[in-house]
């Protein structure tokens, strides 16, 4: 192989980003598995996972309109931080510009 400039693929490593064990406080189920609501900007999921490119690992959070299960806002980066999570709320706030009782900016001012 090594004559001809050929490699042996091998398997990535799968890379933990979650850690389910602290004591911080978790937020109350105010959904209780109703995940079909009546009318659009009820409620909407978010979701964080990680795509491995050409130039490296990419983080997407992607936040979902659970009505008609459209995406409402996105947000890819090459870091796991707040930013990437406030930055796909905030794209799925200024699209769908839900009416103040449903929701509040993220932002303050």
């Amino acid at each position: 192989m090594r004559e001809h400039g050929l490699r042996g693929r091998h398997r990535r490593r799968d890379r933990v980003t979650t850690d389910s064990g602290h004591r911080l406080p978790v937020a109350e189920n105010l959904l209780a598995r109703n995940f079909r609501p009546s009318d659009p900007n009820q409620v909407w999921s978010a979701e964080i996972t990680y795509l491995w490119t050409d130039e490296g690992w990419l983080y997407l959070a992607v936040v979902l309109d659970l009505f008609n299960r459209e995406v409402v806002g996105w947000s890819m980066r090459a870091r796991m931080d707040a930013e990437l999570v406030i930055s796909a709320l905030d794209m799925a706030y200024a699209r769908r510009q839900p009416p103040p009782a449903a929701a509040a900016p993220l932002r303050p001012g």
